[in-house]
């Protein structure tokens, strides 16, 4: 049985279709336990506070910089 070219393009459609949901899903899989991994192996940030001497700096800076370039 000789199948008609409209078959033949619903076929290919599905196949790529097919292909191409396979392969996304798998990439997102595989994303999901690489982050479960790192997340895993890596310690936690550690949250480290400016000083208010940092503080104060970082804005005589900005200030200085805003300044200088209007």
């Amino acid at each position: 049985m000789q199948s008609t070219l409209l078959e033949q393009g619903v076929m290919l459609m599905l196949v790529g279709m097919g292909t191409v949901f396979v392969f996304l899903t798998l990439l997102v899989a595989s994303m999901f336990l690489l982050s479960l991994a790192v997340h895993r192996l890596l310690p936690a940030p550690i949250d480290d506070f400016a000083s208010d001497e940092e503080i104060a700096v970082i804005t005589a800076a900005i200030a200085q910089h805003r300044k200088d370039h209007p």
